[in-house]
């Protein structure tokens, strides 16, 4: 175990040896400047991926809390998100590595990806960090942190070297050569770079229309969620943690076959319930009433299996299918109730009752 630590703490400083080696020429301060934004960024992207993978649920999908969380980006809309982060972290690594070596219109189209980046990764920023003693919050919120510092000192670096540079390049095509001149002035760069922002997104944004996307998928990815700052979208009530399968299937199935009645209350939760969810609990009741021994066995074997079952129920077809194969167990809970209880159809009404 002690190896193993040590393995883990001598990585960072192993890196810096290598990343060293490769940057000679480099002045040290640079260096290990450059090597803390190196780390900063692959931690925070490692966090951002974790984050996505405990946070997967889109609104639409009933979930035990337990388990996870409905993810801040609908998963419908994701591909144009990544395909901005991409762009941008291209962009922002060819500044770094070239930075004026680039001719000047590489440059321009580096910085415009760079430069879209910026408020694409506040909305990341503003939209996770809506409750902030969620742990998600930080898990989420350090890489669009780290992408906007980073982005700075970047730009800070290579706009004014790249302008000195751009001025003694020389194009044969008239065409390049007069961009060339224009986009090697400093004091018009700027004005440049903001006019092609607008072309190179709307061109970005068609391309993702041919796959799929749609025009404000941008948009889109941040307001068709639930729970987060710029959501829009209810989702429905979480699956309680010891979650009886029959409150997955009330909540998932078709509602022509599962058919439900009405909202309840379970542990403080609201749940979507049907007849036989109603007729099931009334049934469990009536056990534990007339029979308590008997009422602990069947409990302690249905927490053993019963909420697995819930967790393996993930599909439409798949609620149908448990809810036809409970219609025998159903009408025996039913014949049960009207033999052994005074008001079968009052116990039954009474189940989850939110009054």
């Amino acid at each position: 175990m002690e190896m193993i630590l040590l393995l883990v703490l001598s990585l960072p400083l192993l890196g810096y040896v290598v990343y060293k080696q490769t940057r000679k020429g480099v002045a040290s301060s640079v260096k290990t400047l450059e090597y803390v934004f190196i780390v900063s960024f692959t931690l925070s992207f490692l966090l951002f991926c974790c984050g996505l993978m405990i946070y997967d649920a889109d609104y639409h999908k009933a979930i035990d809390i337990v388990d996870g969380g409905y993810s801040p980006f609908a998963s419908k809309h994701l591909l144009s998100l990544l395909t901005f982060f991409f762009l941008a972290a291209l962009g922002l690594l060819m500044l770094w590595l070239k930075g004026r070596k680039m001719p000047p219109l590489l440059f321009v189209l580096m910085l415009v990806f760079v430069l879209i980046g910026i408020p694409i990764s506040a909305a990341v920023f503003c939209q996770v960090t809506y409750n902030t003693e969620n742990y998600a919050a930080w898990m989420f919120g350090f890489l669009p942190f780290v992408y906007i510092v980073t982005t700075v000192a970047v730009i800070c670096k290579c706009v004014v070297e790249e302008a000195a540079v751009a001025n003694d390049k020389v194009y044969r095509n008239k065409v390049l050569n007069y961009l060339n001149q224009k986009m090697s002035n400093t004091k018009h760069q700027p004005f440049y770079i903001l006019i092609l922002m607008v072309p190179v997104f709307v061109i970005i944004v068609a391309i993702l229309i041919l796959f799929g996307q749609e025009s404000d998928s941008m948009t889109k990815v941040f307001t068709e969620t639930t729970t987060w700052r710029f959501s829009t979208k209810t989702h429905p009530p979480f699956l309680d943690h010891q979650g009886h399968y029959l409150c997955t299937v009330a909540v998932c199935g078709d509602p022509k076959v599962v058919k439900p009645l009405r909202l309840g209350l379970r542990h403080g939760h609201e749940i979507i319930v049907n007849r036989q969810l109603l007729i099931a609990n009334a049934f469990e009741e009536l056990i534990q009433e007339n029979l308590p021994g008997l009422h602990r066995v069947i409990r302690g074997f249905y927490d053993k299996y019963g909420y697995p079952l819930s967790k393996k129920i993930t599909s439409q077809q798949g609620s149908n299918l448990v809810y036809r194969l409970m219609k025998p167990l159903e009408y025996f809970f039913l014949l049960c109730l009207y033999m052994c209880s005074t008001k079968p159809e009052e116990k039954i009404a009474k189940q989850y009752s939110q009054s």
